[in-house]
């Protein structure tokens, strides 16, 4: 809790998972992925409880073993690949309200293939969004582009065009102006404007700009092999 503000932290974690069968249990450097994301929502001095909404039976007891709380197992119409990440964050909130009669002022949403997490980046987001809540509904960590949208292109009959052709390419990536994308290391919200605007990107959002090597997702076995190997050489793990 923080400035008499409620927080919970959810953590989707699908059981099926196309691009990288079973990833979200899979070890990454000594760990199963979803740990690195549990620990980090332990970790908050702010977050009032971390639970996981999964359709897997495995899943939910691995995630009990890190600490997290699992107090329902996820209906598989939430879990299919036309399930978004905001209907099973509802069907938390529902969950919580309905059965457990808990409510939370804001919903910290943690992706499992974000695990790149600096110690303080969830606490700071939370302190964030909290001194500028009347301004913000939300706050996203953003990282720089490196491959620039202007240089993007897309096939048309053969021939290659610019993906955007209102983006004037330059010769120096350095000239162009500053692209950022929305890695999931945190996406903080107000409980109450995520249910109106149905979005972890309301119309009121503000950011926090993560580091270089925190710019990576896992969606396959190329990311997951990336990113153990950065957490190997900027965390120092053996």
């Amino acid at each position: 809790m923080i400035n008499g503000k409620s927080v919970i932290a959810i953590i989707p974690a699908r059981g099926g998972s196309k691009g990288l069968p079973g990833k979200n249990i899979k070890a990454l450097c000594g760990r199963p992925l979803i740990a690195w994301s549990i620990e980090a929502g332990l970790g908050s001095q702010y977050i009032d409880e971390v639970m996981v909404t999964t359709d897997s039976e495995e899943i939910a007891d691995i995630a009990r073993m890190f600490g997290a709380s699992v107090p329902f197992i996820r209906p598989p119409e939430l879990a299919s690949d036309i399930a978004t990440s905001f209907d099973a964050i509802k069907h938390a909130i529902d969950f919580y309200e309905n059965e457990l009669s808990k409510k939370f002022d804001y919903i910290v949403l943690l992706e499992p293939t974000s695990p790149l997490r600096e110690k303080d980046d969830i606490d700071r987001m939370i302190e964030k969004i909290i001194s500028m809540e009347n301004q913000f509904d939300a706050i996203v960590s953003l990282g720089e582009v490196h491959e620039h949208p202007s240089i993007m292109k897309k096939i048309i009959d053969n021939k290659i065009e610019p993906y955007c052709k209102e983006l004037v390419m330059v010769t120096r990536r350095q000239d162009n102006n500053i692209a950022y994308f929305p890695y999931g290391v945190a996406y903080i919200v107000k409980t109450k404007t995520l249910l109106e605007e149905k979005s972890f990107y309301p119309q009121r959002t503000t950011y926090r700009i993560i580091k270089r090597y925190q710019c990576h997702e896992i969606d396959d076995i190329y990311d997951f092999l990336a990113i153990e190997n950065i957490m190997k050489y900027e965390w120092e793990i053996k």
